[in-house]
């Protein structure tokens, strides 16, 4: 059908889509990969030749033996679906299971100087719909969220969605990814409404200190906004920094604390996540954006009742050396990456990776020949080396990278090589 047919036979009829829809995939991550493996897969056949795809562009270890789950979040699982108990809707009030909240209340206490009560936690499907939650909450004529760059553009889409403005403040590199508070203030106004920070950070592989969160609060208070936790990789950290939660500082500025089972556990598949109140002083509920979280829940979906079901056995059961061997193996790989990329000459690493499970590296174009820019980059090293890279493009940071390494180290030796031969192919002569 020609063009100009097509158009007149859509405007018969009344109907058109949300326009903020066709432009959210650049914002996805999963949207940017996809565009890169589809020319892989059209140039390559897929990787079904001699050499395997090696995935260093997602966020998801589990296919990798070395990251399987524990066996007694399994048995954990296994034992809520054969007890018959869990194949209802999980209650009417649409927050979660009471049991599950409870449990995950109590083990997010282990680090807080106060107790939370299963009244401050709130069920989600996965960390993703925690932030659709929050964004919708959010949202009012005029408000503007801060968020950092480089970061998870996912806050901006559902911003975006919601009718409210994203702000961008920096994360500085030379200071370990250090939130640019001077940054903050100079963005923020009278109809700024929450800032995010991601700790441990993703893209950056970066944790923060005691001290430096404590500062986040106190900018926080002082502008009169809440801050957004995004704690998903809490404890994956193999640096000499600890981590350290935001809900610390409750007291100082409330604080929105969102998280999962998906890191810790390796199970991003389960879709388990959640939003907790870290508010000792109740300024959530003195301005109903509790309440708000409420009424969302009760008009969307709930997580799956046999996980909720599963998770005071989970919690419970793992035991710490399950934990200590991923740690151990994020370690190891964090180590291969950091030393294998000082060998790639177009490429720099700003600082070591102490936490999540990635790392954001700086692309020199001024040493590669016909290499236009960070996407470009990431499409022909998928379509010659088979290995996916996420551009910095996909999370704010054009012409950097964000390289994972959280696969099996042997894959990611193979990857790193692969990498580097793509470099040397492509650089010019005088390199």
């Amino acid at each position: 059908m020609e063009n100009g047919a097509g158009n007149e036979a859509a405007a018969a009829w009344n109907f058109a889509p949300n326009d903020s829809l066709l432009g959210v995939t650049a914002l996805s991550v999963r949207g940017v990969l996809g565009s890169i493996k589809a020319g892989m897969v059209e140039d390559s056949g897929g990787g079904d030749g001699e050499r395997p795809v090696i995935p260093l562009g997602h966020g998801d270890p589990s296919a990798f033996p070395c990251f399987r789950t524990a066996p007694e979040a399994v048995d954990a699982v296994a034992g809520a679906l054969r007890s018959g108990e869990y194949n209802s809707y999980a209650n009417a009030t649409c927050v979660g299971l009471k049991l599950a909240r409870r449990s995950i209340s109590q083990y997010l206490s282990r680090d807080l100087p106060y107790e939370l009560s299963a009244d401050d936690v709130y069920l989600t499907s996965g960390c993703t719909q925690a932030i659709e939650i929050v964004c919708s909450v959010l949202a009012r004529h005029g408000a503007n969220v801060l968020l950092p760059r480089p970061g998870y553009l996912f806050y901006e889409a559902r911003a975006v969605l919601n009718g409210m403005e994203a702000r961008y403040f920096d994360l500085v590199a030379e200071r370990g990814w250090e939130v640019d508070l001077d940054g903050v203030q100079a963005l923020a106004d009278r109809n700024t409404v929450a800032m995010v920070i991601v700790n441990p950070g993703n893209p950056c592989g970066n944790v923060y200190t005691y001290e430096h969160l404590a500062k986040v609060a106190e900018m926080a208070r002082k502008l009169g906004i809440f801050v957004i936790a995004d704690e998903v990789y809490a404890h994956l950290t193999f640096g000499e920094r600890k981590f350290v939660p935001m809900g610390v500082f409750g007291s100082v500025a409330p604080v929105l604390t969102l998280g999962s089972i998906s890191k810790r556990w390796v199970v991003p598949g389960w879709r388990l996540g959640w939003i907790v109140t870290n508010d000792p002083n109740g300024v959530f509920r003195k301005t109903k954006v509790v309440d708000s979280i409420k009424s969302y829940l009760d008009i969307s979906t709930d997580p799956v009742t046999f996980v909720q079901g599963a998770i005071p056995q989970l919690i419970e059961n793992t035991k710490q050396e399950f934990f200590d061997k991923t740690v151990e193996v994020l370690r190891q790989t964090a180590d291969i990456c950091w030393e294998k990329l000082k060998g790639i000459s177009c490429i720099t690493c700003p600082s070591k990776p102490e936490g999540s499970m990635f790392v954001m590296v700086k692309l020199d174009l001024s040493c590669l020949e016909d290499i236009k820019d960070d996407m470009d980059f990431c499409c022909r090293l998928a379509k010659e080396e088979l290995v996916v890279v996420l551009p910095g493009c996909a999370v704010g940071y054009k012409n950097w990278l964000r390289i994972t390494f959280a696969i099996a180290p042997s894959s990611l030796h193979d990857g790193l090589d692969r990498l580097k031969l793509f470099c040397l192919r492509h650089s010019k002569p005088e390199m």
